[in-house]
C-alpha cells in the first residue's frame, strides 16, 4: 500500500497541520500528544475535512487534488473508518448497525463477508442485542467489524483503545492484530500512547502541533528518537544535557552535571547534547559486582512508583535518572527510599541527539 499526502495544509485551531510524507507501512502509527492535529489528518484522508491545499491518493488513485479542484466523495474513497466516538447507532439493533456498514453489492470472495467478520470479531452471539446493551469492548468490535464490511482499501482508527481500562485494552489488542493479519488491510491508527503502537503498528509518524517531527520503524523511533521533542512524546524517562568531552573509535564521553558517561558516538560532529535513556535499559544491583556494562553510576534512591507490573524507581545519580524494574525485582534487590545503589546502563542503550 502507499498512501501519498503531498503539499497539505489545513489550518487548525492555533496552528497548521502541513506534512509530505508517504506511508508504505501495513500499519502506520500516527502518534502524538492530544491536539497534534491526528483526528483533522485522518478526516483529511476520509475526506470528511476540505483543506486549502492538499493532495492525497492511494495507490494509484487521486482522492483529493486542491489544485485541479478534485474530491472524491467520501462514501466512494474505500476507506474504513472508526473514530474515537464509535458512531454506532443507538436506536438500531447490532445486526441492523452491521448492515448499514454492508458495501452494496457485497465483496468479492468469503473474506469481507458478513459471516466472516462476525466470526473474526466473535460477536455473533451480539448481533441481536441492542447497542445500549453493550460494553465499551463489545461496541468497538461492532464498530470494527461495521468498517470491515465496507470492504474499505484503508482502514483509519482513531484512539481505538483510548476510551477502555487497562483490562479491556488488553482484549481488544489481540483483535486488531486479527485483523491486521486476516484482512491484511493497511491501517493508520491514532495514539498517544506508545505500548500501543508498539503492539499493532510496525511504521511510525510523530505529529506535534501539526507537524511531522520523525517517521520510520515503530522501535527505531522509539529507541532512537532524532530530536529532545521526540524522546520525550516517546516517553524516555531520562532526559538530560550533556556535554561530549572526547569522542575515539565511535564513542563518546558524556558529561552530565558531576557523571561521566560513554555512549555511541552520533553522526552529527555536535558537543552540545540532550541524553536519552529509557528506564528499561537502566540495571539495579546492590553490591559491586563485576560487570561489562561500562557505565556504572553511584547512585540514591529517591522514590519507588509502582506503576503495573513494573516499579519506577526515580535516581538521583548526579543528575535525575529514572529505572523500571519488576515487582519481584525490586522485593529480591529490597529497594528503599534513601539508599544507595548502582546503576548500569549499557553503551547501546544511551542514545544522544544534538541540542
Amino acid at each position: 500500500m502507499s498512501l501519498l499526502l503531498k503539499n497539505i495544509s489545513l489550518p487548525l485551531e492555533s496552528f497548521a497541520l502541513g506534512m509530505d510524507v508517504e506511508v508504505r507501512g501495513r500499519v502506520t502509527a500516527v502518534f502524538g500528544p492530544s491536539g497534534a492535529g491526528k483526528t483533522s489528518l485522518l478526516d483529511l484522508i476520509a475526506g470528511l475535512r476540505r483543506a486549502p491545499s492538499a493532495f492525497i491518493q492511494l495507490d494509484d488513485r487521486v482522492l483529493t487534488d486542491t489544485a485541479k479542484h478534485f474530491s472524491v466523495p467520501t462514501h466512494q474513497r474505500g476507506i474504513g473508518y472508526v473514530p474515537q466516538d464509535l458512531a454506532l447507532f443507538p436506536h438500531l439493533s447490532v445486526r441492523q448497525n452491521l448492515l448499514y456498514g454492508c458495501k452494496p453489492g457485497g465483496a468479492a470472495g468469503r473474506l469481507f463477508s458478513f459471516d466472516h467478520v462476525i466470526e473474526i470479531l466473535e460477536i455473533q452471539p451480539l448481533t441481536s442485542r441492542g447497542v445500549t446493551e453493550l460494553s465499551g469492548g463489545e461496541k468497538q468490535r461492532v464498530a470494527l467489524a461495521r468498517a470491515l464490511l465496507a470492504s474499505p482499501r484503508l482502514l483509519l482508527l482513531d484512539e481505538p483503545l483510548a476510551s477502555l481500562d487497562a483490562p479491556l485494552k488488553a482484549k481488544i489488542i489481540p483483535y486488531l492484530t486479527r485483523i491486521r493479519d486476516e484482512f491484511r488491510i493497511p491501517m493508520l491508527c491514532v495514539t498517544h500512547d506508545r505500548s500501543e503502537a508498539l503492539a499493532l503498528a510496525d511504521e511510525i509518524i510523530v505529529l506535534v502541533n501539526g507537524q511531522v517531527l520523525q517517521t520510520g520503524p515503530v522501535l527505531d523511533v522509539f529507541n532512537r528518537p532524532a530530536s529532545a521533542d521526540v524522546a520525550a512524546i516517546a516517553g524516555v524517562e531520562t532526559l538530560q544535557a550533556g556535554v561530549i568531552t572526547d569522542s575515539h573509535e565511535g564513542l563518546a564521553t558524556v558529561k552530565i552535571h558531576g557523571a561521566t558517561l560513554t555512549a555511541l558516538a552520533p553522526a552529527t560532529g555536535t558537543r552540545e547534547v540532550f541524553v536519552c535513556i529509557r528506564g528499561e535499559d537502566v540495571i539495579l544491583q546492590r553490591d559491586a559486582a563485576a560487570s561489562s556494562v561500562r557505565n556504572r553510576l553511584p547512585a540514591r534512591i529517591m522514590a519507588l512508583r509502582p506503576e503495573g507490573a513494573l516499579v519506577r524507581v526515580e535516581l538521583d545519580a548526579g543528575f535525575p535518572l529514572f529505572a523500571l524494574v519488576t515487582r519481584p525485582a525490586c522485593a529480591e534487590l529490597a529497594l528503599r527510599e534513601g539508599e544507595p545503589v548502582t546503576a548500569l546502563i549499557k553503551t547501546p542503550a544511551i542514545h544522544l541527539v544534538p541540542r
